[in-house]
């Protein structure tokens, strides 16, 4: 079979690892030709394409991102985009394709493999917010990275007598700040589930200060609402399917508590910086697992499906379930980070 494979939307950490397993045992064990995708959607719609093998895939499972590029492309925003799409397939003689992505990535995917293409979804999301499986790769290192992150300005906040705002990614879920929120010791969580009234915030803090200690980390996620509504957006609008472009909230909340307490208080957006880097050994392990899982798909002729983690074992959804619904913080969850603020 000759096999097509894109990562589309926000790159992550073991993305490579998982084309590196597709190839791997699809090359090595069935004789598969493997034709790589660039630019995520846009390249299948435009034919720009790099050809993979084991040879091409060598030393990539510990690099960051990916080699095929990545773009938020979506066909259907335009109105021959899946025409084209097949047209590429078909030109280049692709039998299957492995699409690699979150919510929306997977989204197309899933439109896709009900027009007649032969699809198979891996998921890719730092957020970890698909429901259809336990954990997405990427996370893992996404948290790694911000609690590396938290417990150095926890000895600059300290050295200072300082309130340090943290914020990091989390459109819709808050799972990256209450995981790295509660490993790194934060005093207080804002997550896009649980909108938050800042004078509570402020409550907590001075709470601890009150009992002599002078400084605190405040962690955010990029999505996090006041009650009231208010939410900062970066200007340029929204991308190809329909997403506001986050961003400002740390600030917000930095210069909120700054203006209620006088204290010095200072933001760091963490931002891409999560997004970088090599990824752990959880995550090239789960990416692979995922790869090995997508070619089994393939071989076995089963599309239309997504590989997923359920406990321990590598299963297939339908697309449909994997993008049905968002997998959010429940209030139980954040009941536990609670314990832990002031």
């Amino acid at each position: 079979m000759r096999i097509g494979i894109l990562t589309g939307g926000g790159d992550c950490p073991g993305l490579n690892a998982v084309i590196r397993a597709v190839v791997r045992k699809g090359e090595a064990e069935h004789g598969h030709e493997f034709v790589g995708f660039l630019h995520g959607w846009r390249g299948v719609m435009e034919g720009e394409t790099i050809p993979l093998s084991i040879d091409t895939t060598r030393g990539i499972l510990a690099r960051g991102g990916t080699i095929l590029l990545s773009s938020r492309t979506n066909p259907y925003r335009s109105e021959d985009g899946p025409t084209q799409v097949r047209a590429t397939l078909a030109r280049l003689g692709i039998d299957a394709l492995i699409a690699i992505g979150g919510e929306d990535t997977l989204g197309v995917a899933r439109r896709l493999g009900e027009e007649g293409v032969a699809v198979v979804g891996v998921p890719k999301t730092i957020d970890n917010d698909l429901s259809a499986t336990d954990v997405t790769f990427g996370f893992d290192t996404a948290v790694q990275t911000a609690v590396d992150a938290i417990d150095r300005l926890h000895t600059t906040a300290e050295s200072h007598d300082r309130v340090m705002v943290v914020e990091v990614m989390g459109r819709h879920a808050g799972w990256i700040a209450l995981h790295s929120g509660m490993a790194g010791g934060a005093n207080v969580v804002l997550i896009p589930e649980r909108p938050f009234d800042i004078d509570e915030v402020v409550a907590h803090l001075e709470a601890r200060h009150g009992d002599g200690r002078h400084s605190s980390i405040v962690v955010v996620a990029e999505g996090a609402t006041p009650k009231e509504g208010t939410l900062a957006l970066q200007a340029g609008g929204v991308d190809d399917f329909g997403h506001a472009r986050l961003g400002g909230i740390g600030n917000l909340v930095t210069d909120a508590i700054a203006a209620r307490t006088g204290w010095d208080t200072r933001a760091t957006i963490l931002g891409h910086v999560i997004r970088g880097g090599t990824p752990t050994a959880y995550d090239r392990m789960l990416a692979t697992r995922f790869g090995l899982g997508a070619i089994d798909a393939v071989d076995d002729g089963d599309f239309g499906v997504m590989v997923a983690l359920r406990g321990t074992d590598i299963v297939r959804v339908p697309l449909a379930d994997a993008v049905a619904e968002l997998k959010t913080v429940p209030p139980e969850r954040y009941a536990e980070a609670e314990v832990f603020f002031g």
